[in-house]
């Protein structure tokens, strides 16, 4: 009894440690969200780039400056919206846990992310600016999988293995350079969905 006592002892010890040093209110619902809102707006932009070419050399489409800023604004709504779908649902469980979703934590959490973010995102802008647009999509994955390297030891450990699987699938997807698409849609999408879902039922809504 007294051993059990003392592990209890040990694991609220714990909760209250990553409570103090951790943001502990990402919500999987979020990522879930994301996830959909991702595979959304990748089914929209395979229809808008490829009726206007052959399905069997899509990958050696020609876009027009036209259709690069339609993209452009077709990614900035696709991050708006998941960023929205992301504080709503982190809101929500912070405001069932009784927990304030802007503290230091999440401060810490923030800023760590934002660095990789933002580098990898100024690079791509770059990179799409001189009509490297092959790249855009390994470079968004790679970047976005540091992010999240980098800003786990702020969140739940989980974040740390989604972005090492995101950095992996970034460097494949630079290898098949025709097929970035397919790749972003699997790690923006379908990883999110994944993801979420199993740290909803780890740590709830």
């Amino acid at each position: 009894m007294e051993k059990e006592k003392y592990i209890q002892d040990l694991r609220q010890i714990k909760e209250i440690m990553d409570r103090s040093s951790k943001f502990i209110s990402l919500s999987g619902l979020s990522g879930v969200a994301a996830g959909i809102i991702a595979l959304a707006g990748a089914w929209y932009a395979y229809n808008y780039i490829y009726t206007k070419s052959d399905y069997f050399s899509y990958n050696i489409i020609v876009l027009s400056s036209g259709d690069v800023r339609s993209l452009i604004g077709l990614g900035a709504v696709i991050l708006i919206l998941a960023i929205g779908a992301g504080l709503f649902f982190t809101a929500k469980k912070a405001k069932k846990a009784n927990q304030k979703i802007w503290n230091s934590q999440a401060k810490r959490l923030l800023v760590n992310l934002s660095i990789p973010l933002v580098s990898g995102g100024l690079l791509s802008l770059i990179f799409l600016s001189r009509g490297f647009i092959g790249i855009i999509a390994p470079l968004t994955l790679i970047f976005y999988g540091l992010a999240l390297v980098n800003a786990s030891k702020y969140t739940h450990q989980e974040i740390r293995s989604l972005g090492i699987i995101e950095i992996i699938l970034g460097l494949i997807s630079a290898y098949f350079i025709g097929f970035g698409l397919l790749f972003w849609a699997i790690g923006f999408g379908l990883l999110h969905i994944v993801y979420g879902i199993i740290m909803h039922y780890r740590y709830g809504s």
